[in-house]
């Protein structure tokens, strides 16, 4: 007999993380939807494939919630929108498509002279 708790997994909550996901929540919201902690919904993600893909399509759709919001506010389509919320949620939502990336590279064959480059 394992030990532990049973999970309370259910393939139905796949479903609702991705509806989810279509209304532009953040993985919090989404645990919080299906009744369990942030930690526990990544564990369920690293444990379970169906429940893996699910999470990635949720996450998707909250991107893609979130950049048809700022197209259509780009042309003025949301009363009172704030860009600059708008960047700050971008950027720290999908950092891997939105965050500024800093790359520092050192380079040296001699220890006493230190070679820099930076790109942004």
């Amino acid at each position: 007999m394992p030990a532990g708790r049973p999970t309370k997994y259910d393939s139905s909550m796949c479903d609702k993380i991705i509806e989810c996901g279509k209304r532009g929540c953040s993985v919090a919201e989404m645990a919080g939807t299906i009744g369990i902690h942030k930690d526990t919904l990544y564990d369920w993600a690293k444990n379970n494939q169906e429940f893996s893909d699910s999470l990635k399509i949720a996450i998707q759709e909250s991107q893609i919630w979130w950049e048809q919001k700022g197209r259509e506010a780009t042309f003025g389509g949301i009363e009172g929108f704030n860009p600059t919320a708008f960047i700050f949620q971008m950027k720290n939502r999908f950092r891997e498509d939105y965050a500024d990336v800093n790359k520092h590279e050192v380079k040296s064959e001699n220890p006493l002279v230190i070679v820099t480059k930076s790109e942004q």
